[in-house]
């Protein structure tokens, strides 16, 4: 029996820019290389490349201050992987329904004209894949990011995996149009699995192409970016390539199928594993398997819960709910609705991941649905923070099976304080947002009397929250709003409006020791949702 929880809140970015984000309009042809098993030859060039010396032989000071010149002796690995979860024993790429397994081979298949860098995120090559910029204008590095070749260590997986979808089982879905190429460990010590998306067909592509469309692709680029310079956990992307491959799609699910170019994204995450990963397995029955893959998530990613504890699933399962609630919660302080929140797209690390149809909301409504083919509106932003009930739940089902029934009862209890954990975070974050101090009763009152009026307004979100960091207390006391500040002009329409702006002066007055310049730097610096509509530092076009 899950919770509902009514949910009137969300908000708004607006003028994104991205961090140390390059966009390129010229031809950059690239590449890496190199698969030794014999039996995979086939749609990818295999080529050699000498393996990359480890830290200890080259000294950690010199790994460390040193970034990859090119793709000579930069390597992947994906013996952590294989080494513990096995794989489909069919070599062949058709579509087939896989059992037993965590992952099948699938070589990508490279795009058959002319491959162009559209885009590389300066910060993920430097900061997470210790590459150079320099690198992005080799070919060696487009023939990487395109599929056209892999790189030395890389064998390339596609995941199996299940889910719900928009509440009903969808059975097999899995990797359909990407590719996991390997784990990187940076010169920090982190791992971080490569995944390329619009690389080829799978045997998990069901009736799909394989391919991903330039204009998805770019979305996904800018979105991922942008919610990381946001402090919101999330995959990132390393690349953008595009090609003049004819690539149909039907944009808005109405029947009108247009032809659009063929593009690949390189994807970064720590784990591309999802709650459908488990569901599939209990589905199935594989609970030898669905064990061991949670021993495996646990050991990797999870390193407050200890892998030799009776009640490690346990455990695990309430990291999940509290990150799970955790993020949600900072979605909606962004007004960011995902669109498509289904099992197979919700990650077991709680970061966001599988950019599809998702939208940032501007007028505040509750109701908004980025996502067209959502016709009843059960991924509407005001209703994120039930779906996430809805997803945790479906992971305790697939967890159950390995659960004694003591076990069972307190996976249950912790999932029936997902409310409590999700509120008190969304709590926190809109303080930040009005820039408030401490604790008092009636905070979540300000803030439901606000969003309220935001909401019979049609009031933009992100900038009614900007333009209250900006305006002073004298003249919100005297209902003097300048003209520039059009997001709170609107509001004050509302005929209630100066009773919510003597509760919020009155709030205010708590704050010890405030003042107009602190309480503006308090709500604009970048740890703050209200700064959402800032721009960020170095994004350059061409």
């Amino acid at each position: 029996m899950t919770q509902r929880i009514r949910f009137p809140f969300c908000c708004l970015i607006r003028g994104l820019a991205f961090p140390r984000l390059l966009l390129f309009g010229v031809t950059c042809p690239s590449v890496v290389c190199c698969l030794l098993l014999p039996d995979l030859e086939g749609s990818a060039h295999l080529l050699l490349l000498s393996r990359n010396k480890s830290k200890h032989e080259l000294g950690y000071c010199e790994a460390e201050a040193k970034l990859a010149l090119s793709l000579d002796f930069w390597t992947l690995s994906s013996e952590n992987l294989l080494a513990v979860l096995p794989v489909d024993p069919v070599k062949e790429n058709y579509v087939r329904k896989v059992k037993n397994c965590i992952f099948s081979i699938a070589v990508p298949t490279p795009l058959k004209s002319r491959v162009r860098l559209v885009a590389v995120s300066k910060e993920v090559l430097e900061d997470i894949l210790d590459l150079d910029l320099s690198v992005s204008e080799t070919d060696d590095f487009i023939q990487l990011v395109s599929g056209e070749k892999i790189v030395s260590g890389s064998i390339p997986l596609a995941h199996r995996y299940g889910g719900h979808q928009f509440g009903i089982w969808a059975g097999q879905l899995g990797d359909g149009r990407a590719h996991l190429l390997g784990t990187y460990m940076n010169r920090q010590g982190e791992k971080w699995e490569l995944q390329l998306k619009g690389s080829g067909k799978t045997p998990y592509s069901r009736n799909g192409d394989g391919r991903a469309v330039l204009r998805s692709s770019v979305r996904e680029f800018l979105c991922s970016e942008a919610m990381h310079s946001l402090r919101i956990p999330t995959s990132r992307v390393a690349s953008l390539v595009v090609s003049d491959d004819e690539v149909w799609r039907d944009q808005f699910y109405n029947g009108n199928i247009v032809k659009e170019r063929g593009a690949v994204v390189l994807r970064v995450a720590k784990s591309w594993f999802r709650i459908g990963s488990l569901e599939i397995l209990a589905h199935y029955g594989e609970l030898d398997l669905l064990r061991t893959l949670l021993d495996f998530i646990i050991r990797e990613h999870f390193p407050s819960v200890e892998v030799a504890e009776p009640n490690r699933y346990v455990d695990f399962f309430s990291v999940v709910v509290s990150e799970t609630a955790q993020l949600i919660a900072l979605w909606m302080s962004v007004g960011f609705a995902h669109g498509v929140c289904n099992t197979d797209n919700f990650s077991l690390l709680s970061i966001t991941i599988d950019y599809g149809p998702f939208g940032f909301m501007e007028a505040y409504n509750p109701d908004f649905v980025p996502n067209t083919s959502d016709d009843e509106g059960r991924y509407k932003i005001g209703n994120q923070a039930n779906i996430g009930i809805f997803n945790l739940n479906k992971l305790l089902q697939a967890l159950n099976p390995i659960l004694d029934p003591r076990q069972r009862q307190l996976a249950a209890q912790i999932l029936e304080g997902y409310p409590v954990l999700y509120y008190t975070r969304f709590r926190e974050l809109f303080k930040a947002k009005l820039g408030l101090l401490g604790e008092t009763k009636g905070d979540d009152d300000l803030i439901a009397f606000l969003l309220h009026l935001m909401e019979k307004t049609a009031a933009d979100f992100t900038m009614t929250f900007r333009q209250l960091s900006e305006i002073t207390q004298s003249q919100l006391q005297e209902l003097n709003i300048p003209q520039q500040f059009w997001a709170l002009n609107m509001i004050s329409k509302h005929k209630l409006f100066p009773a919510w702006v003597s509760q919020y002066l009155l709030r205010l007055k708590s704050n010890m020791n405030d003042s107009d310049s602190e309480r503006r730097k308090r709500m604009t610096s970048p740890s703050s949702p209200a700064c959402s509509s800032a721009s960020f530092p170095e994004a350059f076009c061409s």
